[in-house]
């Protein structure tokens, strides 16, 4: 007896400011995809909110003619649905009648923060990845730096600002020093992201930041190399070597990630000191599990000369793309791609089993306080 394959919605996109990048990791997952095992549903969300259901060759069709702004041509009748059934039924009936689990590609806004997290535990599908609790701390860095800070875990000092709050540029010179770097609280791929070298630099870095978040972080720059190191599991992981990333532009802006193809140079593994090593391991292991992380995650560190590490941010939908380094650390230890792709979507599988067998309700007495419950006839 041939036994079925699992249905995967591979979901890209979105209405964040990352949803290029995103495009490409949704390529690369599903390039990586075991067709024999799986079979495959590409999701994509245009930026206007907009749902498409397509098949492989559809999407890779879209992505080979790089109509990335997704996908105003896509025609009503090429839906891998039939458009009746979109029309007629609900969303998420649609969702769980069509697929077994979900691997969101979703970076930012809108797929990272636990929105999507959030539909999916509706549906009663399986996501890849952490869940709503684990992605909505995470994509706000400042709620995963006091969290931090709390549990005994080094991050450069930060002062959060809300758009309405009056800002004094004097005061956050002489509490934070320079240079420091001004950033949104909640995206990624370091967009929105400057550093401010003097006074006169801070206000329109600030004004920069607040066009992608209604609240941003002024931080304290820290002289040292930038190191990552990935995780993978649920409530038992397993952890990465250390990475290096060594920008070759000021800082690892997005223009150096994405834009410039010598924007940045890698040391895979890293040169460092076996303690060094092990301590970036244990820390991303406390930090993974503080912050209510489950499937995967990529953590961020800086390391000072003196051996000082501080944990920068904990990105739980990491870049799949070709150059990303969530899946190239694994490949360090012969953990090539398509494994990996494997082993989230089977840790999504185990950890919906897992809370389905939590109960759902509880037995009700036939009497409240003085309030008599009467039985149906």
């Amino acid at each position: 007896m041939i036994k079925d394959k699992v249905r995967v919605g591979v979901l890209f996109g979105g209405q964040s400011v990352e949803h290029e990048v995103s495009i490409f990791s949704a390529f690369h997952i599903i390039r990586n995809m075991d067709v024999e095992k799986y079979e495959i549903t590409p999701i994509g969300i245009n930026k206007k909110g907009e749902w498409f259901f397509l098949n492989c060759p559809e999407f890779f069709t879209l992505f080979e003619d790089e109509q990335f702004s997704l996908f105003e041509g896509v025609k009503k009748n090429s839906l891998f649905f039939d458009p009746s059934v979109q029309d007629d039924h609900f969303f998420l009936s649609i969702l769980r009648k069509r697929l077994d689990v979900v691997f969101p590609a979703l970076h930012g806004s809108y797929g990272e923060d636990g929105t999507v997290q959030g539909l999916f535990e509706l549906a009663d599908l399986p996501c890849v990845g952490s869940g709503v609790l684990g992605s909505s701390i995470c994509m706000d860095k400042e709620i995963t730096k006091r969290l931090l800070k709390e549990g005994g875990i080094l991050t450069p000092p930060f002062h959060s600002l809300k758009v309405h709050e009056e800002i004094d540029p004097n005061f956050l010179i002489e509490k934070m020093g320079i240079p420091l770097f001004v950033k949104p609280a909640r995206s990624g791929s370091s967009v929105g992201m400057s550093k401010v070298h003097c006074l006169e630099e801070l206000l329109p870095a600030i004004e920069s930041a607040f066009q992608y978040d209604d609240k941003i972080l002024i931080e304290t720059f820290i002289d040292g190399r930038e190191i990552e190191c990935a995780v993978l599991g649920n409530l038992d992981v397993r952890v990465s070597l250390p990475g290096e990333i060594i920008p070759q532009h000021e800082f690892y802006s997005y223009e150096a990630k994405y834009l410039d193809p010598e924007g940045a140079l890698f040391r895979l593994p890293a040169k460092l000191d076996p303690k060094i090593v092990l301590e970036v391991q244990n820390l991303s292991k406390r930090a993974f599990s503080m912050l209510e992380c489950e499937g995967m995650a990529r953590i961020d560190f800086f390391l000072r000369k003196d051996g000082t590490l501080f944990l920068s941010e904990v990105n739980t939908i990491p870049g799949f793309t070709g150059i990303s380094l969530y899946p190239r650390l694994w490949d360090l230890g012969n953990f090539a791609f398509p494994k990996l792709v494997d082993q989230l979507i089977q840790l999504a599988l185990e950890r919906h089993k897992r809370k389905k067998r939590l109960k759902r309700n509880v037995a009700i007495p036939n009497k409240i306080g003085n309030f008599t419950l009467q039985q149906s006839r």
